[in-house]
């Protein structure tokens, strides 16, 4: 029978998942109440877009650099200092609130800073999982991470909701809190087991996430599927418009919108863990992401409150039964000593799907309007999903996902 506990018999574990939920849960609230208030204040879609774009554009400049610090140093130390920083960016701007100085410039400018934050936080955080739980019991550990990540997409929104309407100062202050309570935890982590990146490094190492990404076909395919599908389906930029706009839901309204696709990956990873996923896999991965897709359109243009929770509730869904399979692929698939490398390069992806898919959709919505760019991007990902059961044969003739080896340590 298979334990669903499995991960948390190991302490370090426990402490690592319960920072890790604290820390998506701060910058849940950071999220909603930065866009609410930035919407609230200026009435420009625009500007939803650049909250997006300030915080993936360190990722993506830093991509060199985040994956071989987390190779070379510990990665419970990068973890731990990237949520102090974005602690100190919370706390800046409950500075400016508190001081009545929330302009779009200034605030854009520590969104940037707790982009690059994250941009370290994420390799790092990714890639210690897997050496704080042994292999056999790696995919329940991946189970409860995604779970910890949605638990926290459903409490972040509604609780930063609930937090900005009762004072915007309210909400920036607990998320600060939370961030030091997650730094606490991951410190309190005796020094794992990680193979170090001892080699001086040259455009070799710095480059061995890249190569790696590139040889291993399936690797390749499954993270493209998601940049690809998300960059444009991604509708998340958009809720303050429809909450106020469309559904004329109100803050509480976002709060919901915000929460349910949580509920529905919440809803997937408990049937995951229940029912295992034990044979085609690569059929499964596309198609969750064509009915990520046709859910994100019935999103676009619903007018009832009740449809669109329900629809963003499938989105959750699905997306979240594509990103167990992916993680299980790229954690399990990759060499311990290349898999810092690696996932900075899929924080790349990741990044570009959400943050750069907010970007896409805040512009394209100032131009052609929120509903057709909402439409548009969920018919765009089955495209996408189509396309790649051709591009990526190997992808979709996936069956397993935890029988193959790592392959041999990558330079």
């Amino acid at each position: 029978m298979t334990d669903r506990f499995a991960a948390f018999r190991h302490s370090s574990y426990s402490r690592y998942f319960f920072s890790r939920f604290l820390t998506s849960f701060a910058a849940q609230i950071v999220s909603v109440a930065v866009a609410w208030q930035m919407y609230d204040v200026t009435r420009d879609p625009a500007l939803l877009g650049w909250i997006g774009l300030v915080q993936f554009l360190p990722a993506l400049l830093l991509v060199l650099v985040t994956g071989n610090v987390a190779d070379r140093f510990g990665r419970r130390l990068v973890m731990g200092c990237g949520a102090i920083v974005m602690m100190g960016c919370a706390a800046s701007i409950l500075y400016l609130v508190l001081n009545h100085r929330f302009e779009p410039v200034l605030v854009l400018g520590l969104l940037t800073l707790f982009g690059t934050a994250r941009a370290f936080y994420g390799p790092a955080a990714t890639s210690l999982a897997v050496n704080l739980v042994p292999r056999e019991d790696f995919p329940n550990a991946v189970s409860w991470i995604t779970s910890s990540w949605q638990m926290a997409t459903i409490a972040g929104p509604v609780g930063g909701s609930l937090l900005y309407g009762l004072a915007p100062e309210v909400a920036y202050g607990t998320a600060t809190v939370l961030f030091l309570a997650a730094a606490t935890l991951i410190f309190s982590i005796p020094k794992p087991n990680q193979q170090i990146l001892r080699e001086r490094p040259d455009l070799a190492s710095v480059l061995g996430g890249f190569r790696y990404v590139w040889k291993d076909k399936v690797v390749l395919g499954a993270i493209s599927l998601d940049l690809f599908a998300v960059l444009l389906g991604g509708a998340v930029a958009l809720m303050p418009i429809y909450a106020r706009d469309i559904l004329q839901a109100g803050e509480l309204g976002l709060g919901l919108l915000r929460a349910a696709p949580g509920v529905g990956a919440l809803i997937a990873i408990g049937l995951i863990t229940a029912f295992p996923i034990r044979d085609h896999a690569g059929v499964i991965l596309l198609g969750a992401v064509v009915l990520f897709g046709l859910s994100t359109a019935v999103f676009g243009v619903s007018t009832l409150a009740w449809l669109s929770i329900l629809a963003l509730m499938c989105i959750g869904g699905f997306d979240m039964i594509s990103v167990f399979v992916r993680e299980n692929i790229l954690q399990l698939w990759t060499p311990d000593d290349v898999r810092g490398r690696v996932n900075a390069v899929n924080s790349i992806f990741v990044g570009a799907s959400n943050e750069l898919g907010e970007t896409r959709a805040g512009f394209m919505a100032a131009v052609a309007g929120p509903v057709f760019t909402v439409v548009a991007g969920g018919f765009g990902a089955v495209g996408i999903a189509a396309a790649s059961w051709f591009i990526f044969p190997q992808l979709r003739k996936i069956r397993y996902l935890e029988n193959r080896e790592p392959e041999k340590p990558a330079p």
